[in-house]
């Protein structure tokens, strides 16, 4: 897409001014050096005529520069882009981020989002200044940095981790994009090792280390109380301090190579050289999943987004100032597994939380696989659409349409006939939803949110919702709050979280809250 004169004066003075918020947003290639770099580069500010902004690294690559060895461009966090965008360009690469490339080609990139690879990579081009096979190797380049700095994986491990074919493809694309080899890379990481600890695959548990970074502000607390308040035994785990804090949230993940498990905690700014973000120790069967595995946490903890900007809109309105100055940051709780989030939703529908967990746990326990002992010992996999299709019946209770509706679902997700990923617009995501008998708005919204990562969808139907915002001084009934919400947009998603956040805070102080499992948020829903 071409670059106005406006839009090159803009991000010239984001670099003057070294705004990390564009980190990741865009590069900035220096004509004279051959070299492109963070907006936030610490470097001295090039002239205006002595640049070129490209959209990503890999258009960066493409046009001949190398990245910087003092900024490290490939080491920051996401385009919030991705979220925003409904279009080709974007449905196509959250498909990259999750390494359909790497294991289905272009072909089954193609075929994923409904064009012919000529059409894709044309589009993709215009749009983003490279085709999908160059900002597959991009990602694969940005793994491999991360690997090698962060882990002490052996050489060949971290080439097949990334997604490389081969350990010389996966040199020669290190030598090309950061100059240097990867033992190189990996001498310069100094003491970049996860808060005094040795980084790497030699831990008392046997799992990798991964820094994931984020834009400050990040609330990360908040996210590990929300998946905490929901965390089903066996699934997913969670550990608290004495006081009873969250301190780590972990989980397994069903992967195209056999079952995968990462705990997630908190990064601590400036320990370490840390950014703020998450922490991960990650276990997989097959270390080829290991970018789809991280790409899905990015997506848990809502790690691309962009806080200034969303916190500016939401603290403009009066009513919000107070509550966006005591929680900056705020993010959306995302998804590992689509198909999970819809079911644990439909049997939500109408109960508690604490009654939901207790009924997706019997699911869990009757239907879910085990996993291996070197992935967790005692793991349970939440069931896949085709097994709660056939055995669902044996073990759901409660109203006979919801659960003719569940198994309508999962049947219609084990044939094919009900597509739901993230890859999807959101019109067309919620529109299979709601055609399916059963699923009303408010399911199809909440799924949205979830699963697609939009960031403005607000559940003004939702009980709990209602019931915060009226905490926060905001209107009270479901008409009305809707109305109000448009002032947000296009960020109302983080309005639906800071009106849930009080009632969440409130659970979190219970002595019965994370240790047992039990959380008294209610959040009956109006979708029926």
């Amino acid at each position: 897409m071409p670059e106005t004169d406006a839009l090159h004066a803009e991000r010239h003075r984001a670099v003057a001014s070294r705004d990390a918020r564009f980190d990741g947003q865009f590069v900035t290639a220096v004509h004279s050096t051959g070299i492109y770099c963070r907006p936030s580069c610490p470097a001295r500010t090039p002239r205006i005529t002595g640049v070129t902004f490209f959209r990503t690294s890999a258009a960066a690559h493409l046009a001949g520069f190398r990245a910087c060895k003092r900024c490290l461009p490939e080491a920051t966090p996401g385009s919030p882009e991705w979220d925003l965008r409904e279009d080709v360009a974007g449905r196509a690469m959250r498909l990259v981020l999750d390494g359909v490339v790497e294991r289905d080609g272009v072909p089954g990139l193609a075929a994923r989002v409904g064009y012919s690879e000529r059409q894709l990579n044309r589009i993709m081009t215009a749009e983003l200044g490279a085709g999908p096979k160059a900002l597959s190797r991009a990602h694969r380049a940005q793994t491999a940095r991360t690997l090698l700095t962060s882990s002490d994986l052996p050489m060949t491990d971290v080439a097949f981790a990334a997604g490389f074919a081969s350990v010389r493809q996966f040199n020669d694309t290190v030598r090309e994009v950061f100059a240097v080899t990867p033992s190189e890379l990996r001498a310069r990481r100094g003491g970049r090792g996860g808060r005094g600890e040795r980084p790497g695959t030699g831990g008392v548990d046997g799992a990798l280390h991964v820094h994931l970074p984020a834009r400050a502000p990040f609330d990360a607390q908040g996210l590990l109380d929300w998946h905490a308040l929901h965390a089903l035994p066996g699934t997913e785990q969670v550990d608290v301090d004495p006081d009873g804090r969250v301190v780590s949230y972990g989980r397994l993940v069903g992967l195209p190579g056999g079952p995968g498990w990462f705990s997630a905690s908190a990064a601590v700014p400036g320990v370490a050289e840390r950014d703020a973000g998450i922490d991960l120790r990650v276990r997989v069967t097959d270390l080829a999943d290991l970018p789809a595995l991280v790409a899905r946490a990015r997506s848990l903890f809502d790690l691309d987004a962009d806080p200034v900007a969303v916190d500016a809109v939401l603290s403009a309105v009066p009513e919000l100032a107070g509550p966006v100055a005591r929680v900056p940051g705020l993010r959306l709780p995302g998804a590992v597994d689509a198909h999970e989030v819809l079911f644990r939703t439909l049997i939500g529908q109408q109960v508690s939380v604490a009654a939901a967990r207790t009924a997706q746990t019997r699911l869990v326990e009757a239907l879910g696989a085990g996993v291996p002992d070197a992935i967790l010992s005692g793991g349970l996999l939440f069931p896949p659409a085709a097994v709660i299709a056939e055995r669902g019946h044996e073990v759901l209770r409660g109203p006979a349409a919801r659960v003719d509706t569940i198994l309508r679902v999962a049947a219609a997700l084990a044939d094919g006939s009900l597509v739901v990923d993230g890859a999807q617009s959101r019109g067309d995501l919620r529109a299979g939803l709601l055609a399916v008998k059963g699923i009303g708005p408010w399911t199809a919204d909440y799924v949205a949110l979830r699963v697609r990562h939009h960031p403005d969808i607000f559940l003004h139907s939702d009980l709990a919702v209602r019931n915060g915002a009226q905490e926060l001084g905001l209107p009270g009934t479901a008409r009305e709050l809707s109305l109000w919400s448009e002032q947000v947009a296009p960020w109302r998603s983080y309005l639906t979280m800071h009106c849930w956040r009080p009632i969440i805070d409130r659970a979190m102080t219970t002595t019965a809250g994370v240790r047992a499992h039990r959380a008294p948020l209610d959040s009956r829903k109006d979708d029926r």
